[in-house]
């Protein structure tokens, strides 16, 4: 299976720097209207045939345009919804964002059994992930389309994919409306092809994005954890 996961467009939250990640969330800015209505052309190359969107109205605005284009339900799963920032909600100070992005990278190397302050641990997130893509590989599609978020989808990349890991995945940002590609099956593995619109290799520097969910690590201003487990 060709697995989309496509973050949502900006948001005020984002603008501001926000961990903005409880329900419903934002609306999309005006830049974020821009982004998702140019979502079908730039993915009119790829044969979708089941598309998916979390509960956070962001992520279902982005996924709209596409809908249209392509004639597709938008299947709302809270599965793939943006990691819970729990006690550190709505923060954007150096030290909340520090420890939502220490705690998220943390899963991603392996310590899914650390907590996020008043949040979920790495292995409920997963598993949580894990269930709409296994959902996602029930359909049969070829190729499956997910607005998710750009935290939940660095992490369980991540994770979850054979070929790149959580150093990686902490210092190269996805933009708003940044997409990751990867192939293969659940109980089979999983292989980045692509992240936010460059082939994977030793040349890949991914354009900063907005947001603490979608920044560079480094970009944040602080360490990234370490990748090994």
């Amino acid at each position: 299976m060709r697995l989309l996961l496509i973050r949502h467009g900006q948001t005020p939250s984002n603008v501001e720097h926000l961990l903005d990640t409880a329900e419903p969330g934002p609306a999309l800015t005006p830049l974020g209207q821009r982004q998702a209505a140019a979502l079908p052309d730039a993915l009119a190359g790829e044969e979708i045939g089941a598309l998916f969107a979390s509960t956070l109205l962001r992520t279902q605005l982005t996924a709209e345009p596409l809908a249209a284009r392509t004639g597709l339900e938008i299947r709302v799963r809270r599965g793939i919804r943006e990691l819970f920032a729990g006690e550190l909600e709505m923060r954007g100070d150096d030290r909340a964002v520090e420890t939502y992005l220490t705690t998220v990278f943390g899963w991603a190397a392996g310590d899914t059994g650390r907590r996020m302050p008043g949040g979920e641990n790495g292995v409920e997130a997963l598993r949580r992930f894990d269930a709409v893509v296994d959902e996602a590989a029930a359909t049969g599609a070829r190729t499956v389309a997910m607005v998710s978020h750009g935290a939940a989808i660095r992490m369980w990349a991540a994770v979850r994919a054979g070929n790149v890991d959580a150093g990686f995945a902490s210092t190269h940002a996805l933009h708003n409306t940044g997409v990751v590609i990867l192939s293969g099956a659940p109980g089979e593995g999983w292989r980045v092809e692509e992240w936010a619109g460059r082939s994977i290799g030793p040349e890949d520097s991914a354009p900063e994005a907005s947001g603490p969910a979608g920044e560079s690590v480094d970009d944040a201003g602080h360490e990234p954890p370490a990748a090994n487990a």
